[in-house]
């Protein structure tokens, strides 16, 4: 039985999305799923059994709105000793239900009706749905392929006195991009004398190679001082599943961000928070992520040099882009549902990442995977 009314969707143009799709395919298929971005391997087990000691213990009602006091302050040390930029723990640090619900809240803080974002493309699936609901306008700015580099000469054309806002992602998904100090130099003098937000996803911020370091918006004080930073603990601790991130923002930026946080969510996982804030003490977990994952893309790399694939560059994140055009001239969608239904290895369209579905014959693949799954999935990568 179906409900009778002339219902109007807020979202006429949006389905499923793609990362449920293709991995509800490669489930149906019994495919190797290096399509939606999770490890399969096991997180840290002293974090496990911080989590059970303090379920245990009765921490198991509601947090404190803003987050556990401890783990606050635990971030504003590690922030401060990462990008030497300060934040008082209780009016700048909030602990949040995962980095989307952090994007949400902070676009819904701010964002009116007829407000423009900006918002480089391709990009996370979260932002526009969240300005499109919120009665704002997204504008597309498109980072070139095959590089995905900012040209800020063009960028700067696209503000104007509506411009409420833009969303930076770095390191960047799903290109694997990432922005240095100079494009962060040249973003803060292009929104001085503005009163442009800055809401910069950082998600992957511990996961960035080559002896490189993450540029995030708080190392620029004058950028810092209008930017909501969103960071991730399940992108940190394999705990992707777990839901949990948090957000640092100045005062008055935070105490925005707070009021509708309170109303989506309330609070955060509370036994989750009190271990996250016994195990952030032991450093070398995010200190040495990024040695981590780069030998689980230089492997992956290796164990696909042979394939008629060619591999692109990463600089950060999970991801890695792979160029099919020497093997078909299908549309991306298509060739990656293919290869999930014949040859059993599922990965996701960069089309998807576009509002105007721009397909340069590239496809994402996850390479948080254990060594045996990258083997598997690499052989099925050479077959093709």
């Amino acid at each position: 039985m179906e409900f009778q009314s002339n219902l109007k969707s807020k979202l006429p143009k949006t389905g499923t999305s793609i990362f449920a799709v293709m991995t509800a395919l490669a489930n149906e298929h019994g495919a190797v799923n290096l399509a939606q971005g999770f490890p399969d391997f096991s997180c840290s087990t002293k974090l496990i059994e911080l989590v059970n000691h303090y379920m245990k213990k009765g921490f198991n009602q509601y947090a404190p709105m803003p987050g556990l006091m401890s783990l606050r302050e635990k971030i504003a040390i590690k922030t401060e000793e990462m990008y030497s930029a300060k934040y008082n723990p209780e009016t700048e640090i909030t602990i949040t239900p995962g980095g989307t619900h952090a994007l949400f809240t902070a676009i819904s803080a701010f964002v009116e009706e007829n407000d423009e974002v900006i918002v480089l493309e391709p990009n996370y699936d979260s932002y526009v749905p969240a300005i499109q609901l919120n009665g704002g306008r997204p504008i597309f700015f498109e980072l070139k392929y095959p590089d995905f580099k900012v040209d800020w000469n063009e960028f700067k054309k696209l503000i104007n006195h509506k411009t409420k806002m833009i969303i930076i992602n770095s390191p960047h998904n799903p290109s694997g991009t990432t922005l240095n100090a100079q494009d962060m130099l040249k973003l803060q003098k292009m929104v001085q004398n503005t009163e442009i937000i800055i809401l910069s996803d950082e998600v992957y911020e511990h996961i960035i190679f080559d002896q490189m370091e993450h540029q995030s918006v708080a190392r620029f004080p004058k950028l810092a001082e209008r930017s909501i930073i969103v960071s991730s603990f399940g992108k940190t601790y394999h705990t992707t599943g777990w839901k949990m991130g948090y957000v640092i923002a100045p005062t008055n930026l935070t105490a925005e961000f707070r009021k509708v946080h309170q109303f989506i969510a309330f609070s955060a996982n509370t036994p989750i928070q009190y271990a996250l804030s016994d195990i952030i003490d032991d450093k070398e977990l995010y200190l040495n992520l990024n040695n981590f994952y780069q030998e689980k893309r230089d492997y992956f790399q290796k164990l696909i040099k042979g394939s008629r694939f060619k591999i692109l560059d990463c600089q950060g994140t999970y991801f890695q882009l792979l160029n099919y055009s020497k093997i078909t001239q299908e549309k991306d969608v298509d060739f990656a549902a293919r290869l999930t239904k014949e040859n059993k290895i599922a990965s996701i369209p960069i089309s998807a990442f576009y509002h105007k579905q721009i397909d340069n014959n590239v496809l994402r693949f996850c390479f948080a995977k254990s060594n045996e799954t990258l083997e598997k999935a690499a052989e099925l990568i050479c077959k093709i």
